[in-house]
């Protein structure tokens, strides 16, 4: 009978970033990994266009070039933009067109008006003549361009035809635009799911130094909410801004063909809205930067406070926390206020300058009807054009204001898809299929930053199968040591050996793949405990996985539960207890069965019944493997074959545990911090909090 339900976890084919061995505590403070080395967050001010723009704010400094690049993402679709674009003209010119046909219809109207006013009998030239006797020559002008017969009223004959045109092209015109919409929908679709990808392709091929100096909630900011903009910004903004563009051209073209003068007084319009828009432009778009990269600031306050709620709780820490929240959340109101504010002045500017030529035209263009140099039809038309005219450049200023918004949130995007990488694989060596696990350190020296040495001219051995415990006060290069092995980090100089092999000659996934790691903070993934415990091997077979339950323990409160192996955990974990988790970490890494493990303090967070089990576990997971074990517990390693004890990344002493705490130097310090009060009949002092990694 099998142990669980057959199912498959969608997480199979979805492999989470390798996880570093470190936490933050080993890194000195001022370096990448300190919580406070952090990017500097932007607050606008005076120098920047203050809040509401008063002062000259400078234009990003890489605004052409993000917008440019952006315009780049669609270079893949040129083929269906080519379509958009010309779906769009199409529609566009059926909508320009249309209104110098509905003036015609109008000319229609007003010929049968003044011709059933007209006498019958006498033909348009004689009636024309007539008037121009009487001196009424604008009058005559007017009536020589109507196409009418004396006596005769409305021809509705023609003005049902024109109508029923201008209805259909008006219907043509909108079925291509929901044309266009829907294949310029599909294109943005596939832009931003490339975008998405190469976001988390990038992600996996970051360095771990570009996390220890970022706020999390900044980059997933960047990657979620940035890129959501984004699309945004290419799904409204850019389909607007060609249809508008195209509609102003079109428009233009047919002022001109209705009345060269009228067509001038309307482009006055121009020169005035384009440098309203452009000054305004280069005020609110520094104010959107700000906005987006104070929303990542945000975000990082936000899942700092959840992630740590509860320590929060315990030290009463809710007030500052709240304190913090309210700056960071005021400075993203600031930023939010003041670009709306700003670039929301565009609409009442743009229409302002529009009223001021719609004026125009309806004056001159009056005049020119009574004196009969245009029809009333072309008026008509050119009026309805001149309101035409202004609606895609308020559009268009508009758009801008997402435009900017979306080529902010792209140069953060950018930034992300612009950051130093992990240095190119250098493959050329291969592990055999079975390694021995014999690691050599070889004047190995480290820095996170130039000019601070955290490990320096280090050296060692770690024979096959051998426990190497590494202790040692915080800060002395713990945890960076294994991070190094994992090639998480490029040395300064030296080497690292695996079975004669320099590591920096093997690719990352084949090294890595030698390794296990078990780390102090359990992760798990939501989906079944057996998936998690199959995620160290997803072509591991049942057996296989059951075998290794069975080897740490984990079988045993796994038959309790009503789901057995199905048993779901939950997205925080808190279905399981922390040693339980624990377990099921250790036999994640059991199944993956590396030929080097590493086990970054797994028992400091579990009970001390429970830690007998992980210690039972991990000693099953140990055998016949070189272990690298993180100490903070000395009570832990008392068994390791080798003790190496750092201090500000040298090794100081190194043997076993008789040697050392003979020796009386260092490791005898840390022992006695731990253990004399138990020697001298006393409680013992916690250990958890005796030495710190």
């Amino acid at each position: 009978m099998s142990a669980r339900k057959k199912d498959s976890s969608p997480m199979e084919e979805t492999p989470l970033p390798a996880q570093p061995a470190a936490g933050a505590g080993e890194v000195p403070p001022g370096q990448p990994g300190d919580e406070d080395f952090v990017e500097e967050e932007f607050t606008p001010t005076e120098a920047d266009g203050g809040m509401f723009g008063a002062m000259p704010a400078k234009k990003a400094e890489h605004f052409w070039p993000s917008a440019k690049r952006l315009m780049g993402l669609l270079r893949p679709e040129a083929v269906g933009i080519y379509a958009v674009v010309g779906l769009v003209v199409v529609s566009v010119v059926l909508n320009v067109i249309a209104p110098k046909i509905l003036g015609q219809a109008m000319d229609v109207i007003f010929a049968g008006v003044v011709g059933k006013q007209l006498p019958a009998g006498a033909s348009k030239e004689q009636f024309v003549a007539g008037l121009r006797q009487q001196g009424q020559d604008n009058f005559a002008d007017m009536v020589s361009r109507m196409e009418l017969v004396p006596g005769t009223g409305i021809n509705f004959d023609k003005l049902t035809t024109l109508i029923a045109v201008v209805l259909l092209m008006y219907f043509v015109a909108n079925i291509f635009m929901w044309l266009q919409g829907y294949v310029l929908n599909r294109i943005v679709m596939k832009v931003i799911r490339r975008l998405r990808d190469d976001t988390e392709s990038k992600l996996n091929r970051l360095p771990l130094n570009y996390f220890d100096t970022r706020q999390r909630g900044d980059v997933l900011s960047r990657v979620t909410n940035d890129v959501d903009n984004i699309q945004q910004a290419l799904q409204q903004a850019f389909a607007q801004l060609v249809n508008s563009v195209l509609t102003v051209v079109g428009i233009v073209i047919m002022m001109f063909i209705v009345s060269w003068q009228l067509a001038l007084i309307a482009l006055i319009a121009l020169p005035l809205s384009g440098v309203a828009a452009g000054m305004i432009g280069v005020r609110s778009q520094k104010l959107f930067a700000a906005q987006w990269k104070n929303t990542g600031t945000l975000n990082g306050q936000i899942e700092e406070s959840f992630s740590g709620h509860d320590l929060v709780r315990v030290f009463g820490r809710d007030a500052d926390m709240l304190e913090r929240f309210e700056e960071r959340n005021e400075a993203l109101y600031k930023a939010s206020f003041g670009a709306q504010f700003v670039s929301g002045i565009i609409f009442p500017v743009m229409q302002f300058v529009s009223y001021l030529s719609y004026v125009g035209i309806a004056v001159v263009g009056g005049l020119r009807v009574a004196s009969g140099a245009m029809s009333l039809g072309d008026a008509t038309a050119f009026i309805q054009y001149s309101r035409e005219f202004t609606q895609p450049l308020g559009q268009m200023a508009g758009m801008a204001n997402m435009l900017q918004s979306g080529v902010a949130s792209s140069e953060r995007v950018f930034e992300f898809l612009d950051a130093d990488e992990e240095e190119a694989e250098t493959a050329t060596e291969h592990l055999p299929a079975k390694t021995d696990g014999h690691v050599d350190f070889k004047n190995v020296t480290f820095s996170y930053t130039p000019d601070k040495p955290l490990i320096e001219d280090l050296s060692f051995t770690a024979e096959p199968g051998n426990t190497v415990a590494i202790v040692g006060p915080t800060g002395a290069g713990k945890t960076t040591l294994v991070n190094l092995v994992m090639r998480f980090y490029e040395l300064n100089s030296g080497s690292i050996m695996l079975d004669g092999v320099d590591v920096t000659h093997l690719s990352r996934a084949e090294l890595r793949s030698k390794v296990g790691m078990v780390l102090q903070d359990a992760w798990l993934f939501g989906g079944s405990i057996y998936d998690n415990i199959r995620y160290g091997n997803l072509e591991a077979s049942e057996e296989q996985v059951m075998a290794a339950a069975k080897a740490t323990f984990v079988d045993r409160f796994v038959r309790a539960l009503p789901e057995g192996y199905d048993t779901v955990i939950d997205e925080e974990g808190n279905n399981v207890s922390a040693g339980e988790k624990q377990l099921i970490t250790i036999a994640r890494a059991f199944v993956a069965n590396p030929s080097l493990l590493i086990l970054d303090e797994a028992t400091s967070s579990v009970d001390t019944r429970t830690e007998l089990l992980v210690q039972k576990a991990m000693a099953a997971l140990r055998s016949d493997r070189t272990s690298f074990v993180i100490a903070h517990r000395l009570s832990t390693i008392r068994d390791a074959d080798t003790i190496l004890v750092m201090e500000n990344g040298r090794i100081v002493e190194q043997g076993n545990h008789q040697v050392l705490l003979a020796a009386g130097r260092a490791y005898h310090r840390l022992y006695m911090s731990q253990f004399a009060g138990a020697d001298a009949g006393e409680m013992p002092v916690d250990d958890s909090t005796a030495v710190h990694s």
